[in-house]
């Protein structure tokens, strides 16, 4: 049987790149080959700081699904940003310094006789929700902040499908300078077909400007390459004096800030009209007026994708989360632009707080993994509204598409827990809805709501989905647990009575069936079926004793009692059926004998305090795993090189107390995240000895990494 989860068509180029970093990185062109002062990975001391660290592909606007752009390349001008895919999304920016126009921002063709100069780039920062460019050219220096502003806790602003991007500039030399600043967007964010037809408008509301657009026969609730085929993309800016704006061909309208340094605020009349026929660019040109040493007030727009439905669930459309705030798009936008600068101000607080946090649990290229982490998680997933009550859906970004795949939201969980438990309950919230009140038909936990994101058809006919039974009721068992750890005791009550009935009846199934798994699927489901999997084994008993911490949240001091009782007895044979002859290590199977894997369900018995593995094999596993260490990490297990970044972080932190193989997990995943040739949002498979992709990227599951900071 063939994976879902496809190996992906591979691209982009390797490259020596600019040494970048994710809180404080400086360095140029020239000095590519040196890295920037960076620290080592382990357990980190007061003051420290994240690492340095090249990102595989820089997230540029990066907030849901498909608002999903980065750039796969070292410098901001000279390669267009890129959709996850790889798939054009082209940006373009210009800084006019007293009349003479500079590339700071995409790779435009330029019209006719008027060829671009390019700035300088001279550092680049990357933190958890934002990357800042820096660039310098005659006299001036542009700073250009892509943010797009993750905010746990508050539902009103992350429902907000809508990112950041904000210029300003000063002088560098002394002398004042005349400096205005061009920004387009091409209509090919608009589909994965550039063949299709799009149609347009400019609209006013609230000292706001807005540019739109949208396909103009929109496909809804369709994908074209992994894009959705309805909606409306915005490009906004409030309204001030100097801001001019034109929607037109490209060529056109770059011709024109070239030439004139200003746009005539005119819209195209020749639409709709494919998005490949003279390219319809939708741009914006803001006059900074003279610049001085102090660096002006930011110019800055944002960028949105506006889905309604946002998507179905078993055939009902549910609209987007923040039409319960805001009655009309424009509303929102302009609110989302009236919060700038605070918005500035939370996110920087959010970053200090993940990078301190980090540093202090794994150092500082741990630091650095989740700064590169935190914003792909958040932005596989998207908020809507059903009957009032908000639900966060997740798509299993890149490896098929499934809708609320339950085995792609566990290994991302430590980053909710750590960041947003609330959110966690959100993104479970349609599962058990569909368990519980719609018909779901098996006594394990379902796999998926439906084979492909935005519509969760689901699979209540108990056919066509890929069955994982012990996998997926354990991990519903411990993502449930993991919440109610985190929450006050009346909420944790009353969640753990409602959804009683269904939570043991998947700890009973593990029960039955949990201790010595038969032949099954398994979320590495690129390695195949497996029978007796050790791993698979200590995973459901790690759920049945999740069981006896929900048993204790309800009141059912009985139960509690004995799932805690009956995972404990599991678990003292499965360490006697795991253990290896040579007494060395455990077993990937029961039957298989001189075989090992790495046991990253470990992590959950110490998310959840269970106490249940020794300490004694703890201490063999990481004394065996030191021994497996290759040049970017641990191999998943005997069978192949390659290896789950989620994974590693997962057993990194089952092992924290042993720092050894703690350190040599991150410095190995820092190592290749830093230098991977496949420029590509990060990917969590990936071979450890050659270096390279294995498939995957963009995932959620890199929340994974974020397991230390849950402990």
């Amino acid at each position: 049987m063939a994976s879902r989860r496809r190996l992906l068509q591979l691209g982009g180029t390797a490259g020596a790149g600019l040494a970048l970093g994710p809180v404080l990185s400086s360095a140029t062109p020239a000095a590519a080959a040196s890295p920037v002062a960076a620290g080592a990975s382990g357990a980190a001391g007061a003051g420290r700081r994240a690492a340095a660290i090249r990102p595989p592909a820089v997230p540029l606007a990066v907030r849901s699904p498909y608002l999903s752009t980065w750039l796969a390349a070292d410098n901001l001008p000279g390669s267009w940003p890129t959709f996850w895919t790889g798939r054009v999304t082209a940006m373009t920016g210009l800084a006019t310094v007293d009349g003479t126009p500079y590339l700071f921002l995409g790779s435009p063709s330029a019209p006719g006789d008027y060829p671009f100069a390019t700035m300088r780039q001279t550092s680049l920062t990357v933190t958890a929700t934002k990357s800042e460019f820096v660039l310098e050219q005659a006299g001036v220096e542009l700073t250009v902040t892509f943010l797009s502003p993750v905010t746990p806790g508050d539902l009103r602003r992350q429902s907000q499908p809508l990112s950041y991007l904000a210029v300003s500039a000063r002088s560098l030399d002394g002398k004042p300078h005349d400096v205005s600043v061009y920004v387009d967007i091409s209509g090919e964010w608009a589909s994965g077909d550039a063949n299709r037809s799009i149609t347009w408008d400019q609209q006013t509301a609230a000292d706001v400007v807005t540019l739109s657009y949208q396909q103009s026969t929109p496909d809804v609730l369709r994908e074209r390459g992994d894009t959705a085929e309805w909606g409306t993309i915005v490009l906004s800016s409030p309204a001030r004096s100097g801001l001019t704006w034109q929607i037109g061909a490209d060529g056109d309208v770059r011709r024109q800030i070239a030439t004139q340094h200003t746009l005539p605020n005119t819209v195209d009349q020749d639409k709709p009209r494919r998005i490949n026929d003279r390219y319809p660019v939708f741009a914006f040109n803001q006059s900074l007026g003279t610049v001085t040493r102090r660096a002006s007030e930011p110019f800055v727009v944002s960028i949105g994708h506006l889905r309604e439905p946002t998507v179905s669930y078993l055939g009902e459309q549910l609209p987007p989360l923040w039409k319960t705030y805001w009655p009309k798009w424009t509303d929102m936008v302009a609110e989302f632009h009236r919060d700038h600068a605070a918005a500035v101000t939370r996110c920087a607080r959010l970053d200090e707080k993940v990078e301190r946090d980090a540093v202090r649990a794994g150092g500082p290229e741990y630091a650095a993994l989740c700064a590169l982490a935190f914003r792909q998680a958040y932005a596989a997933t998207d908020l809507v509204s059903r009957n009032g009550e908000p639900w966060a859906f997740l798509k299993e970004i890149s490896s098929n598409g499934n809708m609320q795949t339950v085995d792609v939201t566990y290994p991302s969980m430590p980053v909710w827990l750590y960041a947003d438990p609330q959110y966690l309950r959100l993104i479970l919230a349609p599962v058990l809805d569909y368990v519980e009140k719609r018909g779901f038909p098996k006594v394990f936990a379902p796999h998926d709501l439906g084979a492909h994101y935005p519509n969760a058809d689901g699979h209540l006919s108990g056919e066509g989905e890929e069955d994982m039974p012990v996998e997926e009721s354990a991990n519903m068992l411990i993502m449930v647990a993991g919440y109610l750890a985190r929450v006050p005791k009346a909420e944790r009550e009353a969640y753990a009575t409602a959804h009683y009935p269904i939570l043991k009846q998947w700890a009973d199934y593990l029960v039955g069936n949990a201790l010595d798994p038969d032949l099954q699927n398994q979320t590495d489901d690129f390695t195949g079926f497996i029978a007796h999997s050790v791993n698979l084994a200590l995973k459901g008993i790690v759920g049945i004793g999740a069981m006896s911490t929900i048993a204790t949240a309800a009141g059912r001091t009985s139960d509690a009692t004995r799932y805690l009782s009956t995972a404990r007895g599991y678990i003292t044979e499965w360490e006697r059926m795991a253990l290896d002859p040579s007494g060395k290590h455990l077993k990937l199977a029961y039957d298989r004998d001189g075989t090992w894997s790495l046991k990253y369900n470990g992590y959950a018995d110490s998310l959840l305090k269970l106490g249940l593995v020794p300490a004694s094999v703890q201490q063999l596993e990481a004394e065996w795993y030191l021994q497996r260490v290759a040049t970017d990490g641990i191999p998943l297990d005997i069978r192949h090189t390659y290896t789950k970044a989620d994974w590693e972080m997962w057993t990194a932190a089952w092992l924290k107390d042993h720092a050894e193989v703690r350190d040599a997990l991150i410095a190995g995943l820092y190592k290749f995240a830093n230098t991977t040739g496949q420029r590509v949002p990060l990917t969590d498979w990936y071979d450890v000895v050659a270096n390279r992709q294995q498939g995957f990227q963009a995932r959620p599951v890199v929340g994974g990494f974020f397991a230390l900071l849950t402990l």
